[in-house]
């Protein structure tokens, strides 16, 4: 039986800095594995789509906005799985040997567990808090797979979510079938936290899910990201 098809789904806004290199990494782990396709759903108004067009990749352009984006991108993918992952997240070197196992052993969705690349004490810890079942342990930057089927049957992101997509499609995942976090760890970008302060950054994070929690209108919880979060 022919291994399922996976689709890397990234969203990016405004990357120029740093999407060479996000590509020249995902092309460098997928040489050596056939049935990969990645899909760059691009919102930006810098040098991201010109760098873009350099590599080969399949570029589609949606509105600003996770949700937006990543169904956007999850429109043109060919894959049984769709795996979406942030342009500054870095997967395991075994990503999809990885995933393909989980979906052959009948996991239709989950994550991978998360380290910074940043090894300061606090980092350390918060990484170490992905690798339990609890809602409040996840996010985006631990890049998510699921089978085609499932996310079909749930509807996708839910494109009026402005923020907070992600808590939101697991759970609705969790109402269908099993989240499984896989034991390798992807490597996500510290800068958020370099640039706001560790202790800042996580306080203001913490108001965020609380405000979700508490059914905040979306704009108001965009508004306090913007008005806290460099």
């Amino acid at each position: 039986m022919a291994a399922p098809i996976i689709s890397i789904i990234m969203p990016t806004c405004n990357e120029e800095a740093i999407i060479a290199s996000s590509i020249q990494n995902l092309l460098a782990m997928t040489a050596k594995s056939e049935g990969v396709e990645i899909i760059v759903s691009d919102a930006s108004t810098d040098g991201t789509p010109e760098i873009l067009s350099r590599f080969p990749v399949t570029l589609c352009h949606g509105a600003k906005g996770r949700a937006t984006q990543m169904n956007c991108g999850a429109r043109l993918a060919g894959g049984e799985i769709l795996y979406f992952l942030h342009a500054d997240t870095l997967p395991p070197e075994t990503f999809v040997e990885d995933i393909r196992s989980a979906a052959i052993a009948g996991n239709k969705a989950g994550c991978f567990r998360m380290s910074f690349d940043d090894k300061h004490p606090l980092m350390n810890l918060f990484g170490w808090f992905t690798q339990f079942p609890f809602l409040i342990c996840r996010g985006g930057d631990q890049s998510l797979f699921i089978d085609k089927g499932l996310f079909l049957r749930i509807g996708g992101f839910d494109d009026s979510m402005l923020i907070m997509e992600d808590y939101d499609i697991i759970t609705r995942i969790e109402r269908l079938e099993p989240f499984h976090i896989l034991d390798a760890e992807v490597t996500t970008s510290a800068r958020k936290y370099l640039r706001n302060g560790i202790i800042p950054l996580q306080m203001s994070f913490g108001t965020i899910h609380l405000m979700y929690a508490l059914g905040f209108d979306q704009r108001a919880i965009v508004r306090y990201y913007r008005d806290n979060i460099l």
